[in-house]
């Protein structure tokens, strides 16, 4: 095992400070610094306090990651960045620190795509991913149905969300309930004990005249809003349980149906479902039994493994340094809206470039 690729892996798209290690596909380390507590007052995340949180926290999770693997800074075959999308400021803070940790060390740096990075992060729990892969990621940001030939350089884009993605749906309910941020795993809870059938919420862009692949939420949201507000404006008690159920019901039905239908139109008979909404309980049971139903073979990452962190980063750049993929330049900038057609960033010159820098390295930087 010792000759695969053992890669560390920043992400900070968002709140999140991830620091993960894989060595090929096995997780040695997965450090995550979160600061969902600074922006749970403001009911959602504040970019300013998201960067400085991750300038704070970089180096003693990289620390903590390396302690927990059990490797040197040195041993590292390569370093791995998300390079986008996600909030610019926050990019920067990641982006920076892959490129510092680099130049010191003389490793080839790779920036990736957050997206591919979640679809890649499976091979972590359930092997290599066939191909091509189908995958349904959602999350605060994405909701979108992929398909990818190859994880470090074809993916292709089936349908996403035009306006609120299911994450942020999950968010904004929770607070006119006022539950809290962030509202998909509390929801969660509250739907367990409620009716998923008691409130009949309208399910968008599941018309015959609608894109097949293609998500909305901001009509189930505005609905489920108007109805809460008629309840309170009536004087009459919310069932928050049941609202919670019914609303969550109505995204994981469209959710699923889109990607089984996904799944049989391209002829793919399995279904990666990632994205810190796969983390959601009635998701991943739905997913379950809609799959099953048409045999296909559902893979979902564990819980943790869902939501953002630096493991799934370090998997892409794994995969990355095992198909010799060209490492990125040192000018590798974040890009806020990185396309998921662009798995990773490389550079032109990036063989001289690393060249010199290992000799730099050796002299001068690291001792």
């Amino acid at each position: 095992m010792a000759d695969e690729p053992l890669v560390l892996g920043i992400e900070t798209s968002c709140d999140e400070t991830g620091v993960g290690i894989v060595r090929g596909t096995t997780l040695l380390a997965d450090a995550v610094a979160s600061s969902v507590d600074e922006h749970a007052r403001f009911g959602g995340v504040v970019p300013e306090v998201a960067s400085r949180a991750h300038l704070e926290a970089m180096v003693p999770t990289i620390e903590r990651a390396l302690k927990e693997a059990g490797v040197s800074a040195r041993d590292l075959d390569g370093i791995a960045v998300t390079a986008g999308p996600g909030l610019a400021g926050a990019l920067l803070v990641g982006v920076s620190a892959a490129k510092a940790y680099a130049y010191a060390l003389g490793k080839p740096l790779y920036g990736v795509n957050h997206l591919a990075s979640h679809i890649c992060v499976d091979q972590l729990e359930h092997g290599p991913l066939p191909e091509p892969t189908m995958a349904l990621l959602v999350s605060g940001g994405h909701s979108s149905l992929l398909l990818s030939a190859d994880i470090t350089s074809d993916v292709r884009p089936l349908g996403a969300t035009i306006d609120d993605a299911a994450g942020e749906a999950f968010d904004k309910i929770a607070r006119v309930l006022n539950l809290g941020f962030p509202g998909g795993p509390v929801i969660d809870r509250y739907a367990r004990e409620g009716d998923p059938e008691a409130i009949a919420f309208p399910r968008g862009l599941t018309g015959p005249r609608d894109p097949a692949y293609d998500f909305s939420f901001s009509g189930l949201k505005t609905a489920v809003a108007r109805w809460i507000e008629a309840k309170r404006a009536a004087g009459e008690e919310v069932p928050v349980r049941d609202v919670s159920a019914s609303f969550q019901e109505a995204v994981v039905d469209v959710l699923t149906r889109k990607a089984v239908r996904a799944c049989k139109d391209e002829g793919v008979d399995h279904l990666m479902i990632g994205g810190g909404v796969a983390a959601n309980s009635r998701l991943r049971a739905l997913a379950q039994e809609r799959c099953e139903a048409a045999g296909i073979r559902l893979r979902v990452p564990r819980p943790k493994l869902c939501t953002d962190n630096g493991a799934m980063v370090a998997a892409l750049g794994a995969e990355m340094v095992a198909r010799n993929r060209a490492a990125s330049d040192w000018d590798l900038s974040a890009d806020s809206s990185l396309p998921v057609t662009d798995p990773h960033v490389p550079g032109a010159a990036h063989s001289h470039s690393h060249d010199h820098v290992h000799e730099t390295a050796r002299e001068n930087l690291y001792p």
